[in-house]
């Protein structure tokens, strides 16, 4: 299918803010550092250095259960768990694939709204894909979170309990391989994470803290995804930690991109990668360009000329990597997966222009993998 033949694309309108009105979830360790934990249990009445010892049962042994919370006094325990751990969200379904190695969870969360994550292990390392926002306001035509809308942002600690709950998993042996722990963290379920910074980065900062203020993780080892919010790329660039950038771009031309990903026509494509681009500078990490491939929409072979000379124009020092995304179509969608030998050649063109180029491996298509499908059907 040509573009000319093309019928013109509808989107939603963007949306940044949550809808007024929202009640917040309880408050839980994950939201406060240990200075804050500490003082929250002393406004209580209740003695501050309890705080370190529920840290450790979240963050060290992964204990989810207070009976198990044997240094804690029986006649107290009640009462500092309903503090500093209250119930966030539970589990509705567990759905699983590649033999049990990919494990996608729908949550329900405390006001009703659904969210998913999705625990994906690996020979090498094990992998939770978190979700941020329950749906999503940056209105993509083809992604199933994004026609739904935006219900609200998710708290910190709502955020940090799905990785938990992953190591959880990992830690007592229930995904096949045995005993292992949680290495890496991907922001790239439900919602875009940069619109709700704030909680967004009070998670990754629990996430990397030391144990027991919070998981011990490497920044390495987690990555950030986002449509493009160049203003927040930029908060993000000067907040001093390295993790991985990961750029939804999806077309390398503004009117194509305007259509596909709407916050295009605030940020353009040469904006948007250029903020990019200075992520990498500054953090000396390098950008991964989330690329959909579409079939007849985005994924001609002009089309990764253009995404090749659009890279290359910041240098060729290593400061990008583009992933292309075989897309998960979701049903009665028009959205279909690329033909693989035009895909093959998307690949063949990048590569000849010095971009590494890898194509992501679609786990879990067969549980409806594809961040948003599982809260849609519910």
């Amino acid at each position: 299918m040509s573009d000319s033949t093309q019928q013109p694309i509808k989107t939603l309108p963007l949306v940044f803010d949550e809808p007024r009105g929202r009640k917040k979830p309880p408050r839980h360790l994950g939201d406060l550092d240990e200075a804050g934990r500490k003082a929250l249990l002393e406004e209580m009445g209740l003695p501050g250095f309890r705080a370190k010892q529920l840290s450790m049962h979240y963050f060290g042994r992964l204990v989810d259960d207070p009976q198990l919370m044997t240094d804690l006094p029986a006649a107290q325990r009640d009462e500092l768990v309903a503090a500093l751990l209250p119930d966030l969200m539970t589990p509705l379904r567990t759905l699983e694939a590649d033999k049990g190695t990919t494990r996608k969870t729908l949550w329900k969360l405390f006001d009703g709204a659904l969210v998913e994550s999705v625990l994906m292990r690996y020979p090498d390392r094990a992998t939770v894909c978190v979700s941020s926002q329950a749906g999503c306001g940056m209105a993509c035509p083809f992604c199933a979170t994004g026609q739904g809308g935006l219900q609200r942002n998710m708290s910190t600690a709502e955020i940090v309990e799905q990785v938990v709950a992953g190591a959880r998993s990992m830690a007592r042996g229930e995904v096949p391989g045995g005993p292992g722990r949680v290495s890496n963290v991907v922001f790239m379920g439900m919602g875009e994470p940069l619109a709700n910074y704030k909680a967004v980065i009070g998670a990754v900062r629990r996430l990397v803290d030391p144990s027991p203020a919070g998981l011990g993780m490497s920044a390495r080892g987690i990555t950030v995804s986002t449509v493009g919010l160049v203003p927040r790329i930029n908060q993000l660039t000067e907040e001093g930690i390295p993790v991985t950038l990961a750029l939804s771009l999806h077309a390398p031309d503004d009117e194509l991109r305007n259509e596909l990903v709407p916050i295009n026509t605030r940020f353009s494509v040469a904006e948007t990668v250029e903020a990019a681009w200075n992520y990498a500078r500054v953090t000396k990490r390098r950008v991964s360009i989330e690329y959909a491939m579409m079939r007849g929409i985005n994924d001609q072979a002009h089309r990764a000329d253009l995404l090749g000379d659009v890279l290359n124009s910041y240098g060729d020092w290593g400061w990008v990597h583009v992933n292309l995304i075989p897309l998960n179509p979701t049903p009665g969608s028009k959205w279909t997966a690329s033909d693989p030998a035009d895909e093959r050649e998307f690949v063949r063109r990048l590569e000849a222009k010095g971009i590494p180029t890898t194509v992501r491996d679609t786990r879990g298509s067969d549980i409806d993998g594809a961040c948003g499908q599982l809260a849609a059907v519910e």
